[in-house]
């Protein structure tokens, strides 16, 4: 049996980029190694800048406004993928989505962020594509909207076990209000936790490499009291940087029954040849809980670590998108 069949878990690609979607994103899917796909602003204007696939759309489009640009870039490349993961979406309707996130700037726009997921969704045109919306106050409303209108969402930015339940609850409401089969991923970032906290964790003697598994699995648990076979939990931000730590550590240790990993291409490529092929053992809610307690004994403010990623997340997206929105005013002078 393989993960998926096992316990309804899915690895997808956190990678988009137009030479790799004609070439090795066609062999991961033919040999099942993924399930689906991942993208975002940063992503985006990575491929986008490096990648010499793009010119001889750029030239064509060089008379638009740079959000156009963007936009007709970014959506052939989603619709081209969406296709690529159509055939795995129709064998099992949970799989086989690619995801596009809204213009970062409308992160506390409820309205704007509607408008603009719908729009994306219809220009798209696929049934595979799911809306990625920023977990903000504004989003929430934007995600329960969206789904009750009949569109996938994947929840994104999430860090905290209240964001998780929050997204969780404006999810539920909005696919129960739909009435079709409408689904949803809840993407809670990991090793970002990590990176902020270690050296924190250090010096109050504490085990590194450890706070955003806990915290993931939290989510986990939050999400999953919701029983909604519509709504998993996704563990995102799984890369490694540095070589303290397995490339595939953060794939390795979330292999848990109804949820999604996506990771970058490199950290795929090194779970196949190195990582866990078997289910992780689930750290329990009890565990988690006196985790959290300890932290608290330490002194460890986790709320405020919480509003900074989430506020440095939201920059970092936004910061992205304008740098490419940049760029490509340049190019089409």
């Amino acid at each position: 049996m393989s993960l998926k069949e096992d316990i309804n878990y899915s690895l997808w690609c956190d990678f988009i980029e137009r030479d790799f979607l004609e070439n090795r994103f066609q062999d991961i899917i033919k040999d099942e190694v993924i399930h689906g796909a991942t993208s975002n602003p940063a992503i985006f204007e990575s491929s986008i800048t490096n990648s010499a696939a793009y010119d001889q759309q750029l030239q064509m489009l060089k008379a638009n406004e740079a959000k156009t640009i963007y936009e007709e870039l970014a959506v052939s490349d989603i619709r081209r993928a969406a296709e690529l993961l159509y055939d795995l979406h129709l064998e099992d309707n949970n799989d086989g989505f690619i995801s596009i996130e809204v213009d970062p700037t409308l992160c506390d726009d409820t309205k704007g962020t509607v408008e603009e997921g719908m729009r994306l969704n219809s220009l798209i045109g696929e049934d595979n594509v799911m809306i990625k919306v920023p977990a903000t106050e504004a989003g929430y409303e934007a995600m329960k909207e969206l789904t009750s209108a009949g569109i996938h969402v994947n929840a994104t930015l999430i860090f905290s076990p209240e964001q998780a339940i929050k997204c969780a609850q404006a999810l539920d409401e909005g696919i129960k209000a739909s009435n079709k089969d409408i689904k949803a991923v809840i993407s809670v970032f990991v090793s970002r936790l990590d990176r902020m906290c270690d050296n924190k964790m250090v010096s109050k003697g504490l085990e590194t490499a450890k706070l955003g598994i806990v915290n993931a699995t939290k989510c986990y648990h939050e999400v999953e009291k919701f029983e909604n076979k519509n709504i998993r939990t996704l563990f995102a931000s799984t890369g490694v940087k540095g070589d303290e730590l397995r490339a595939s550590y953060y794939i390795d240790t979330l292999i848990y029954p109804h949820s999604v990993n996506t990771a970058p291409l490199a950290t795929i490529e090194d779970w196949l040849e190195n990582g866990q092929k078997t289910p992780s053992k689930i750290i329990s809610e009890e565990e988690c809980n006196k985790y959290f307690k300890l932290l608290e004994s330490k002194d460890i403010d986790i709320k405020e670590v919480y509003t900074k990623l989430l506020n440095d997340g939201l920059d970092a997206f936004k910061e992205s998108f304008a740098d490419l929105l940049n760029k490509l005013a340049r190019k089409a002078d």
